[in-house]
């Protein structure tokens, strides 16, 4: 193994691309299979990238996508031993962990061997590696995103909001959104006169997807309201020296939230079918642009985006809001929104290797030339002179190039999307090389961000006086110590938390449809039930925040 790491790292270190590939001649083809833990497309037989990967490290890849419930999927794949060689378990990889279906990669990874690899993870590693139950140093996925060369760089918000259609707040005239009731009650307004598109489509108000792991669009809302960015399932007080940790979804400022709902629900803005949609109909409802609101994430409805800009239907792209409680529902108090959090390595999220696969070393050994200033610009950019050109050392783009990056069918045969997304990679700033100062992302890059924005959207920016989508929220707040509590194994109170979970899944839905009447009366008995696996999970989580901050501290 470290000969052959040695032979591919010492002509990486050459700094050309074609010498070191030439060793994938001699290298004996191999074909990698391959599990995401999420929806996806097959890429195109002709796809460049991947032919490029091929021509170089002499490796083809056979995706599987998830279909269906993912516990129920990777349930299955751990009864039968039945991995893949590449395996991310999306928002579950913890099972696949605690089940040992991983490799230890620090077995292959150290700073003489794979120093690209260890320079990407060195900074973060207290939060990074972990012990196992003998005490021994063990990484089994390296971060697929959130490991940031430089300042953190938020041009527009990725991940939890409140969304509404642009073409909403157009309507009303652009205005300021802050709080809960300010935003339903757009809603409501722009409803009483357009309550179809110019098809005739009925519009629905607001949307809840409810699927899977994905019900954290059902969950979630309650701790973004209270002025928190994105802990899971658990409220943190970072002002208190015991970081107060407590279960969110079974207290008194909850109920105002889920109460609202049951309101909306019963003015029509909110329909039964999304209690059961799954979540390829809920692509498909964003993607109609007949969804005028929504909570959720945005790297989630990627897809409905893409198809609302492929079908120029601007208008009907969301805009990120940070929504707080009104001061009526948390007792006078005014709240500050705290949507954006500070760097975040996404641990645990990403590709392990699995201990079926067979060449482990020559995994790694691809990665560690992947992170090289060339392959990164290959999968973040693409071919120079067909995807990007370059200007006074500035990476620039066309209008042409830009808006085929979000050409859905152009991207199956350009980019190595199921490959890349789960793959170790470096955001932020290229620090230094030929193209320092530029942004890993195309979408970050200065001249991009407002040069090649549509017009329709920077006319709607304009408005608003912001250069920006993310000047809709507050930036970034320091992150917390621990991270984000949902980033913690819960696997020690498994039990005591899917009951926690499936008696929100199973009660909230039937609270926010209840007759208004008996809505007290049934979110008290909600109360009652899931007491006791809420104590558990929130007395868990209570002392695992704190290992967390004393493990990053020291």
């Amino acid at each position: 193994m470290k000969k052959l790491l040695s032979v591919l790292l010492m002509l990486a270190l050459l700094g050309t691309l074609v010498v070191p590939f030439a060793v994938a001649e001699e290298l004996e083809p191999i074909t990698l299979t391959v599990f995401r833990g999420d929806p996806g497309d097959q890429p195109s037989d002709d796809n460049k990238i991947y032919k490029l990967i091929e021509e170089k490290f002499g490796v083809t890849f056979e995706f599987e996508f998830l279909a269906g419930d993912l516990d129920e999927k990777l349930g299955l794949m751990i009864a039968g031993e039945d991995y893949p060689d590449l395996f991310d378990g999306g928002n579950s990889a913890d099972l696949i962990i605690s089940n040992g279906a991983l490799i230890n990669l620090l077995d292959y990874i150290n700073p003489e061997d794979t120093p690209r690899l260890w320079a990407h993870i060195e900074p973060q590693k207290a939060r990074l590696i972990e012990k196992d139950e003998d005490g021994n140093d063990v990484l089994y996925i390296i971060p697929n995103y959130g490991l940031t060369d430089g300042d953190q760089i938020v041009n527009e918000v990725n991940g939890p909001a409140f969304f509404i259609q642009k073409q909403v707040l157009a309507w009303a005239g652009y205005p300021e959104i802050h709080t809960l009731n300010e935003y339903f009650d757009l809603i409501e307004k722009f409803l009483d006169e357009n309550p179809t598109n110019a098809d005739g489509t009925p519009y629905t108000g607001f949307d809840i997807l409810c699927e899977d792991w994905r019900h954290f669009c059902l969950i979630n809302p309650v701790q973004h309201l209270m002025g928190r960015p994105n802990d899971g399932e658990v409220l943190i007080d970072v002002s208190t020296d015991d970081y107060h940790t407590e279960t969110f979804i079974d207290k008194p400022y909850a109920k105002a939230y889920y109460k609202k709902l049951n309101e909306e629900f019963h003015k029509g803005l909110i329909s039964k079918d999304t209690f059961v949609m799954n979540y390829d109909q809920y692509i498909a409802q964003l993607s109609s642009g007949t969804v005028l609101g929504m909570f959720d994430q945005t790297w989630d409805f990627g897809n409905a985006t893409a198809a609302l800009k492929d079908a120029k239907m601007d208008e009907n792209t969301y805009v990120a809001l940070g929504l707080v409680y009104d001061p009526e529902y948390v007792d006078g108090r005014e709240i500050e929104e705290h949507y954006v959090n500070g760097s975040l390595p996404n641990v645990r999220r990403g590709f392990g290797i699995s201990v079926n696969c067979k060449c482990p070393e020559r995994i790694v050994a691809m990665w560690e030339e992947m992170l090289s200033e060339e392959w990164q610009l290959i999968f973040n950019w693409g071919i120079e002179g067909e995807d990007y050109y370059v200007e006074d050392g500035r990476l620039l783009m066309t209008e042409e190039q830009y808006n085929q990056r979000n050409d859905n069918t152009w991207k199956l045969a350009n980019r190595a999307l199921a490959f890349w997304e789960s793959s170790p990679k470096k955001q932020g700033w290229i620090m230094d090389g030929e193209y320092a100062g530029n942004a890993w992302d195309p979408a970050n890059q200065p001249e991009i961000v407002l040069g090649l924005m549509n017009d329709y959207d920077k006319e709607f920016l304009g408005h608003y006086g912001y250069s920006k989508f993310a000047d809709f929220v507050n930036p970034p707040i320091e992150l917390a110590p621990y991270g984000e509590a949902w980033q913690i194994d819960y696997t020690p109170v498994d039990v005591e938390h899917q009951d926690f979970l499936d008696i929100q899944d199973k009660d909230l839905p039937e609270l926010i449809m209840c007759d208004p009447e008996e809505f007290d009366a049934k979110w008290d008995a909600f109360v009652e039930e899931i007491t006791p696996s809420a104590t558990a999970f929130g007395d868990y989580m209570q002392k695992a925040v704190l290992a967390e901050v004393a493990k990053v501290l020291g």
